[in-house]
């Protein structure tokens, strides 16, 4: 058995500026497939939804049509950036006629592990597409994508002449026109801070951005109770511990963070904890004893009743399934 891990008192007096901007800061993403696509009309390219995995086109040049899910098609032209967040099938084609042919059918040239590049279409009107499938590698990733929408699309052209994002665009469409030695290397690089700044738009912008878990994030007192929390995670936290950091009452407190998060705090805290023993089962090969340990748990089979309660299945069990289903 291990001794509980009594909370960093720092922690109770210790100033934070901005909850969400901390919470934000490790935000980074794994990415798992680009594809730099030169295509020809007619043409039309069927891709398949990947649960759990963000997708985004960035058009280098020329216009195409997007459709995701059963949602109706919209046009997309050069420089437009859209990011599907929910894993949901997609469709790109020349025009709404276009036969759809699926993407494993097509001539897919394998450049490393993680960029290829396609060369496809008909001989008419050019456009140029890349295509990229990105995985958010945070423990917070779970909260934001279920509030994120189906759809983010960002026309860069209509921020302020020579924005960065613009820069960036010009700089990806350039790269992948002339494909330099290591110029995928640069492309996915570029593409994975390109995603993240859409979302950081979105959560700067859209008013459904201030909801939920979010806002939560922005509260003064709550915001600050969520970072202590993901700062120390394995700290033998209480409500009473919890309401010292907010600065509040056990009772207000209580009933504050439930009603901003949406469940209480000791239930934000165990699933705060299984996230981040799923991605650390998933990416590491720590025995499941010591990752309950470092999660403040004071013996394994606490730690696996925790795990089955939030995610109805086992340590084991969920680390054996990532083993067989690698990213």
């Amino acid at each position: 058995m291990t001794e509980p891990h009594v909370p960093d008192p720092s922690l109770l007096a210790q100033p934070i500026g901005d909850p969400l901007g901390e919470i934000l800061h490790l935000l980074k993403l794994t990415g798992t497939f680009y594809c730099q696509s030169r295509l020809s009309a007619p043409w039309g390219i069927a891709i398949p939804g990947f649960p759990d995995v963000m997708s985004f086109a960035v058009v280098i040049g020329g216009r195409a049509w997007l459709k995701v899910g059963e949602d109706a098609p919209f046009e997309i032209q050069k420089g437009d950036l859209v990011l599907m967040t929910h894993g949901a099938p997609i469709s790109l084609y020349s025009d709404p006629e276009a036969r759809l042919m699926q993407l494993e059918e097509l001539p897919i040239r394998k450049v490393t592990e993680l960029y290829e590049t396609l060369e496809y279409g008909g001989g008419g009107a050019e456009c140029s597409i890349m295509y990229g499938l990105v995985r958010l590698d945070h423990a917070s990733a779970p909260l934001l994508m279920a509030l994120l929408p189906d759809v983010l699309k960002i026309d860069p052209w209509e921020e302020e002449a020579g924005s960065w994002l613009q820069g960036t665009l010009q700089f990806i469409a350039r790269e992948a026109r002339e494909l330099r030695p290591g110029g995928e290397t640069v492309i996915t690089r570029l593409a994975d801070v390109v995603v993240i700044e859409a979302i950081r738009r979105w959560l700067s912008r859209s008013p459904d951005a201030d909801r939920g878990w979010l806002k939560a994030a922005r509260d003064p007192q709550v915001g600050r109770t969520i970072v202590a929390i993901h700062r120390e995670p394995a700290a033998d936290w209480s409500v009473e511990t919890l309401a010292q950091v907010a600065g509040m009452s056990r009772s207000g407190f209580a009933a504050r963070f439930t009603g901003l998060v949406g469940t209480p705090a000791m239930q934000y805290l165990a699933e705060w904890r299984m996230n981040l023993a799923r991605r650390t089962l998933q990416e590491t090969a720590l025995p499941i004893a010591a990752i309950a340990a470092d999660l403040g748990y004071q013996s394994e089979p606490a730690f696996s009743r925790a795990f089955k309660r939030v995610f109805g299945t086992t340590p084991g069990q969920a680390r054996r399934v990532s083993m067989e289903n690698p990213a």
